[in-house]
């Protein structure tokens, strides 16, 4: 069903009058929601008593709100007194006003999904997502978090995307210069509609077609930019805009009048699979090794997985926790663990537990589920590039030699596939210990298949699900008294690209999950807790720390990792 939406330019404080028009057009229009851009209070040196009070008067809901509305921030921080009071309402200014941040996803009832961009590009942060959401300045990184959204109904960006006018017809307005990392997010999204604000003018372009995705050689997504004049303009250019869309609706089959090809080239990026629509369980309960296949029990009603703004994962979502991250690639990123394994008494000579997690930036169950072959291929480089630089870094510690185990769930119903790394010390590897404690485990639950030493690479050559576990240790550390003892172990072949460390050996061992098969997703955690003795930190939700205790352990090892992170340098 199409919902209405009105959406308006910056208001500037003029937030009264902006209101009022909105409440008279939805009485004959009944607008499902409204969107205010830009800034939405008063210019902070020019702010009058008038203002002060008028502000007052909204936020004790004084001043009537008709609809759901959202605003977010513009090119100036928002008062001192609207950031108190949402820290206090969970972003709820008063009655139906709401705060959609600088970075975000948002669903709404009617399904509409918004994602949002908004403040200033600050050139002098070089990596990282930033930590304020109520400051008018965002990163580049903040915009390839957003990527995870996979798609958009509504993108809303303080400023224009760079090239947005190459190919158009339409004259008469001395456009913006753009930004190239909004030109980027919107030719990955594919929204159909991009909102923008400028002070004194009104833009809309023609509509424009995106490349057609692999998986969808005949399907066009059409994008349609406005860019929406500030209230009360001295030109009189148009403030707001209404229009209707239907979130179900299928692509057009045949492009409207006037459309143009897509003004950015820019590589895009694929949708959401279908396939991550289907019902999952995000933690499989052990019963004693007994009954891992139920095939005779009725199916239940399970709700569908969380998508991007609801995931955990996606650092476009609200729930993300921005302290744990340590470094942003193009196409994953890495963080410490949430309630770690390890602590920091177990490898002194380390800067922090170092439990850490490799994350592609695309919300998807599996690697192999990334239907663009060149997306899987650069993601798969990029997280085997990250693993490779923590065995460089963990060589270049002093003290006690250390290995390493990463692992990883592939399930076509899971959420946001990712792996976990930690390091194990070296003997253990030396001497078999890790690889017989994962199969004897695998044994003791009394799953119905075993181990294979196998590479699959994306897992496109595996046909289902599985576990995998990667087993390293370093290439001079095969010898037990004397006598060589690989343990199976061979030469990281992969290793030794774009300035990463190649003396290591490993294994690679994996075990097939069928579909009716009920496994542990916490196997992984569980094998290294009974191993290194942890085992009252089996839960990672029973090794919680503070926000500040997060905090100081991400810096930490960001620190330390700085030398062999080689994401800042591109």
């Amino acid at each position: 069903m199409a919902s209405k939406i009105i959406v308006s330019g910056a208001a500037k404080g003029r937030f009264r009058p902006v209101l009022e028009k909105i409440a008279k057009l939805h009485l004959k229009n009944s607008f499902s929601l409204a969107i205010i851009l830009g800034d939405l209070f008063a210019v902070p040196e020019s702010s009058s008593d008038e203002d002060d009070s008028n502000l007052l008067a909204l936020i004790n809901g004084e001043i009537e709100v008709p609809l759901p509305t959202y605003f977010t921030v513009g090119k100036y921080p928002l008062p001192s007194s609207v950031i108190e009071k949402l820290e206090q309402s969970d972003d709820e200014l008063c009655p139906n006003l709401y705060f959609l941040g600088k970075r975000s996803t948002t669903k709404t009832s009617e399904g509409l999904r918004i994602v949002n961009l908004a403040g200033s590009l600050d050139p002098t942060i070089l990596a990282g997502v930033s930590k304020d959401k109520y400051m008018p300045f965002h990163t580049e990184d903040d915009a390839k978090a957003l990527r995870g959204a996979n798609s958009a109904d509504i993108l809303l960006t303080s400023h224009w995307p760079a090239d947005i006018c190459k190919g158009s017809k339409i004259s008469g307005i001395e456009a913006p210069a753009g930004e190239q990392h909004i030109a980027n997010l919107c030719s990955i999204l594919r929204p159909r509609y991009h909102f923008s604000t400028t002070s004194d003018a009104f833009y809309e372009r023609e509509p424009f077609f995106h490349r057609p995705l692999e998986r969808e050689p005949d399907t066009r997504y059409i994008t349609r930019f406005i860019s929406l004049a500030s209230l009360e303009n001295p030109s009189k250019q148009k403030s707001l805009y209404a229009f209707s869309i239907d979130p179900t609706s299928s692509v057009p089959l045949t492009l409207p009048p006037g459309t143009t090809a897509c003004p950015f080239t820019i590589a895009q990026k694929r949708q959401r699979l279908p396939d991550q629509e289907q019902s999952y369980s995000r933690f499989s309960v052990p019963n004693g090794g007994a009954d891992h296949y139920r095939p005779n029990k009725r199916p239940r009603y399970t709700k569908p997985p969380p998508g991007p703004q609801e995931c955990f994962f996606c650092l476009s979502s609200s729930k993300v926790n921005t302290n744990l991250i340590a470094s942003i690639a193009n196409d994953t990123y890495l963080t410490t663990a949430k309630g770690p394994l390890t602590t920091p008494s177990t490898y002194p000579n380390l800067p922090s537990p170092t439990h850490l997690l490799i994350i592609p930036l695309e919300h998807s169950p599996t690697l192999s589920s990334i239907s663009i072959p060149e997306d899987r291929a650069r993601t798969y480089k990029e997280m085997h590039r990250y693993r490779r630089a923590l065995h460089s870094f963990l060589l270049s510690r002093p003290g006690e030699k250390l290995g390493a185990v990463t692992w990883d769930v592939s399930r076509a119903a899971g959420i946001h596939n990712h792996w976990q790394f930690l390091p194990v010390p070296v003997d253990m590897v030396k001497k078999g210990l890790v690889e017989a404690a994962f199969k004897v485990e695998a044994e003791n639950e009394k799953y119905p298949v075993t181990f294979r030493t196998k590479d699959i690479g994306d897992g496109t050559v595996e046909k289902g699900d599985f576990f995998r576990v990667w087993i390293w240790m370093p290439a001079d550390e095969d010898k037990v008294d004397g006598q060589d003892n690989g343990g199976g172990l061979v030469a990281d072949v992969d290793g030794g690209e774009d300035g990463e460390e190649k003396r290591g050996k490993q294994k690679c061992l994996v075990l097939p999950l069928s579909a009716g098969f009920q496994f542990d997703i916490q196997f992984g955690r569980k094998v290294m807790a009974k191993l290194l003795g942890l085992d009252g930190r089996r839960d990672w939700r029973d090794c919680g720390q503070t926000d500040k205790e997060e905090l100081e352990d991400a810096e930490k090892f960001k620190e330390a990792f700085k030398k062999f992170d080689w994401a800042l340098e591109e």
